[in-house]
């Protein structure tokens, strides 16, 4: 990595440390610390959600338009104020208000790392890049809530307002780490992507409705959410609990094991996967992860012993694991080199948003599910995830060779004008690339 892209790495670890500080206790902290009830902490956290939903469609034009480095350090800042009053919030309407903030600011930070990335990586590089990042930031959300945990004390509200005073900093540190970093111009950014504006004639909303491997993507992405990250804290807990039994605290052992795979996995998983084609890739995490859920129906509807009933749920989570360590050197490139030159952020921003809504409503559908009606909440979630395949499989046909398969590049270069939005002029022929980059 150079220098630049050290930074960002550095930045994004700390600012997922201090996010681990407090995403795991804000339940606790609202309704309990701050009695202001279950109702309450219900509402401060989909407020949370819906603050991103609110702010990404407005995201990657503010960042293709002012570029990604400012807009990163508005929303550290803001992020930061937000967690600061989290901690001081003390009545309903403060802890809402602060929620919101925090939740803007953390959303918006997502595509502007990610088109950071972009711009300071080449096909060659953004593979290792993307794995690099998702690596880093478990790591910092493990690392932040253990450490965040050893310091709480729920009949302390200042040790509560400690964390959030930490996180307000590492968003800070963020800020400052990121503001260093000098931007590469065109290092990364030439090639065979469209630069003349022609990929967002009649609209940049349009131009990406209108790119079909892309809109396949987001779907891809939603579906991918949905049924991995949606269900991990609502649907798949209420069935660990209620149909296999499973003890509350074993909830985090399941966490625990999910990120440890992830940790130990990520890189041998990524020389087993950055030379084949990220469509067979993702085709592949959908048969790992309906297997998955195969595993957690034997833990809840097996009759099993409680002691093998734990171990398949545990089990369950850290297959989950293995998936996530096979998409993170996949999805997010693929969106990059999606992207017209013009368009990244607007990219980045949308795949974004299809997650967020991803994560707002599959808690909404698998909480009521996994708490009652057990046989057809795993046997959706099964279908779900052979879905996956089939649009992974279905989407590998609307890719270039070298989109699909980056290794087959002669020289790192993107090529993105073959998958160009419908009706975009063709893009003008690509210059030599230059020595050494």
């Amino acid at each position: 990595m150079g220098a630049a892209l050290r930074r960002i790495q550095l930045g994004s670890a700390l600012s997922a440390f201090g996010l681990g500080f407090t995403v795991p206790y804000l339940y606790v902290y609202v309704a309990q610390v701050r009695d202001l009830g279950a109702g309450t902490a219900g509402v401060v956290l989909a407020v949370f959600a819906m603050a991103a939903l609110a702010v990404l469609p407005f995201t990657g034009r503010a960042i293709d338009r002012r570029g990604p480095l400012p807009v990163l350090v508005v929303a550290s800042g803001l992020a930061a104020v937000g967690a600061a009053a989290l901690g001081y919030a003390s009545s309903v309407p403060a802890a809402v208000l602060a929620a919101a903030v925090l939740g803007a600011g953390t959303a918006v930070m997502q595509p502007a790392l990610a088109t950071m990335l972009v711009w300071c990586s080449s096909t060659a590089t953004r593979t290792r890049a993307f794995a690099m990042q998702f690596f880093l930031q478990n790591l910092g959300l493990g690392l932040g809530g253990l450490v965040g945990g050893q310091l709480v004390d729920v009949s302390r509200p200042a040790s509560f307002t400690m964390l959030f005073l930490i996180e307000a900093g590492m968003f800070v540190v963020l800020g400052v780490v990121v503001a260093t970093v000098r931007m590469p111009r065109t290092a990364s950014l030439g090639g065979a992507r469209p630069t003349d504006g022609s990929a967002t004639r009649g609209g940049g909303l349009r131009a990406l409705l209108s790119h079909r491997a892309m809109v396949q993507l987001c779907v891809l992405g939603f579906v991918l959410f949905f049924a991995c990250y949606g269900q991990f804290e609502s649907g798949l807990a209420a069935y660990g609990t209620e149909a296999a039994g499973i003890e509350p605290s074993t909830l985090g052992f399941a966490l625990a094991a999910n990120t440890a795979v992830i940790v130990i996995a990520q890189f041998v998983v990524l020389r087993l996967v950055e030379r084949r084609r990220r469509s067979r890739v993702i085709a592949a995490v959908g048969l790992i992860w309906a297997f998955a859920w195969i595993v957690a129906g034997y833990a809840g509807l097996g009759h099993g012993s409680q002691a093998m009933a734990t171990a398949a749920f545990i089990s369950t989570y850290a297959l989950f694991g293995l998936g996530e360590a096979m998409l993170s050197p996949t999805v997010a490139p693929l969106v990059a080199d999606l992207a017209p030159e013009s368009m990244v952020g607007q990219y980045n921003s949308a795949f974004a948003l299809c997650k967020q809504l991803a994560l707002a409503v599959g808690p909404a559908v698998g909480g009521p599910m996994g708490a009652s009606l057990h046989g057809p909440y795993i046997v959706t979630f099964v279908l779900f995830s052979l879905g996956i395949t089939v649009l992974a499989l279905r989407l590998g046909r609307r890719l270039t060779p070298v989109q699909d398969q980056p290794s087959l590049a002669d020289v790192p270069s993107r090529v993105v004008a073959v998958s160009r939005p419908e009706g975009a002029a063709p893009a003008a022929a690509p210059a030599p690339a230059a020595a050494g980059r």
